[in-house]
């Protein structure tokens, strides 16, 4: 399944576009392996700095979300929909480099989408406090 920008964008809420994007891998499952070096490569370029810069751009907020709009403090990541291959960064291949496959997240975020599941970005509960409810003798 080829999971695109567009699809996404019709996707209602936060929750229900993280389930779409969600790939529930495992931690220290080497993606690249002795071939690290290359994807690194690819990201340190300047080609991938200024697309990256033109969907930060884009979306505006956390998986193109308006009511999820990046804070000051969060690190923008920008996520590959579908995940990459080494020979997608060797041959440049569209799935890399086109705008239709890559979504902007906080780095929060783009971790669950790897590796966690929806309990790591579901918007926190509040309990709304009353006088004297903390005190046990009341």
């Amino acid at each position: 399944m080829i999971r695109t920008y567009t699809e996404l964008c019709a996707i209602p809420t936060f929750l229900e576009r993280f389930r779409y994007l969600m790939l529930g891998g495992s931690v220290g499952i080497e993606t690249f392996g002795s071939a690290r070096w290359f994807n690194q490569a690819f990201y340190n370029s300047n080609e991938w700095r200024q697309l990256r810069r033109e969907v930060a751009l884009r979306d505006l907020g956390d998986l193109a979300c308006k009511d999820h709009e990046f804070g000051s403090r969060d690190r923008v990541v920008i996520h590959h929909m579908n995940p990459i291959m080494l020979s997608d960064i060797r041959d440049r291949t569209d799935i890399l480099m086109n705008p239709e496959y890559l979504i902007a997240t906080t780095s929060d975020t783009h971790r669950a989408i790897h590796y966690g599941d929806e309990s790591l970005v579901l918007e926190p509960t509040f309990v709304f406090r009353k006088p004297n409810d903390t005190c046990p003798w009341r």
